[in-house]
């Protein structure tokens, strides 16, 4: 008589992208491994982000995660240590093949929290129609940028978290990495220019701005009838380049540039974690082996909705055939992208931060006031409770 079947229950974000591509590859592991029944379960982003991550790992055994609870998952060690249990081959073929920093983004203090199964980053995206009908070019540097939001064509994200990402970008812009020293989150010179610079866009565009999120964004552009055309920084979703998947493709690309160099983002994605009491370890690693793996991110991983972390895919013919060259053409702005900081009390500034950003946007408050508001919210993140 047949043994029990081994049972394995993951969460996944609510998304094609997010969840589809989870419960593909669980359902193509049951066909492969009779006896293995891997069921996923969705919630929202919000929903996600808020719940503790050790409450997630007591009631899952696979979890998707983003890689800032890196440095949470070094301190509390909820989630399996892949460097000590994933095989070595993957983790070396990670190592050379990722798609950008994310493979990396996952490790902190010498713990691996997840494997990267998707990478993402703020690119820029369009309606080539909409904007041919308009005699209207993609603008290639800020000023462009800013003559084509006064014209009205332009959408950007400006929900909190959204805000918080730009002006790490900005920061960038002015020449300063912002969360690298033990009392400021930004230098005052270079975090009040990329206020200014961020607020110089964003009163150029419309009320519904501050009310969407990067799939609200892409959504609007795919089913824009006139304005907006064009988005030049949101998180890169590949499923609005694939036909078929909402009423109109768009067209994504590179940053435009500032004061001659491109815009350099902050890195998003997802990776595959395993909780630490999961009683199924080996054939919970041996899944996320395949998951991970070139072979599936290039095939039943994309091919579901996915937006793979490994160069194999990201480099495919046929995968960019079917995304109208998506990864070819953002590839350069994935592998230039920043690591958002991952010490343990970094998400309760990410919290934080973004509703101050945001306020200031909204003229709410003066810059200096912001900047004061973002340094405490910062010194606080860095000393977290137990």
């Amino acid at each position: 008589m047949a043994g029990d079947p081994i049972r394995l229950r993951g969460i996944a974000w609510d998304h094609a992208r997010g969840f589809a591509p989870m419960a593909a590859t669980a359902r193509r592991y049951g066909e492969l491994h009779p006896g293995v029944e891997i069921h996923w379960e969705r919630r929202s982003l919000q929903a996600f982000a808020d719940e503790p991550i050790e409450k997630l790992a007591a009631a899952f055994d696979l979890l998707v995660i983003d890689h800032p609870f890196a440095g949470y998952a070094a301190r509390h060690p909820v989630l399996l240590d892949l460097n000590g249990h994933a095989p070595a081959a993957l983790l070396a073929d990670h190592a050379a093949f990722a798609a950008g920093p994310s493979h990396a983004s996952y490790e902190y203090d010498g713990r691996r929290c997840a494997l990267a199964i998707d990478a993402a980053t703020p690119v820029s995206g369009w309606r080539e129609d909409l904007l041919a009908r308009h005699h209207l070019a993609v603008p290639a540097t800020w000023e462009e940028l800013l003559e084509l939001a006064r014209a009205g064509f332009v959408a950007v994200a400006g929900l909190p978290v959204d805000c918080l990402m730009n002006f790490f970008m900005c920061c960038h812009a002015q020449g300063e990495a912002p969360g690298t020293g033990p009392e400021h989150a930004i230098g005052r010179e270079a975090g009040g220019a990329a206020l200014a610079m961020q607020r110089e866009l964003m009163h150029l565009l419309p009320p519904a701005t501050w009310e969407q999120n990067p799939i609200r964004v892409w959504e609007t552009l795919a089913r824009s009838d006139g304005r907006p055309a064009y988005c030049p920084f949101a998180y890169g979703y590949s499923n609005y380049a694939r036909p078929g998947f909402a009423p109109h493709v768009l067209r994504f690309g590179g940053m435009v540039r500032y004061r001659g160099r491109a815009l350099r983002p902050t890195l998003g994605g997802t990776g595959l974690a395993i909780a630490a009491r999961c009683p199924h370890r080996a054939v919970a690693l041996d899944y996320a082996a395949a998951v991970a793996g070139a072979d599936w991110q290039r095939t039943v991983y994309f091919e579901s909705g996915g937006q793979p972390a490994h160069r194999a895919a990201w480099t495919d013919a046929g995968v960019n055939r079917l995304s109208h060259g998506f990864f070819r053409d953002t590839l350069a702005t994935l592998e230039d992208s920043w690591t958002r900081p991952r010490y343990d009390g970094y998400l309760a500034f990410q919290d934080e931060g973004g509703g101050i950003v945001r306020d200031f946007l909204l003229g709410k408050s003066a810059a200096t006031a912001t900047l004061a508001a973002l340094d405490a919210a910062y010194r606080r993140s860095l000393h977290p409770r137990p």
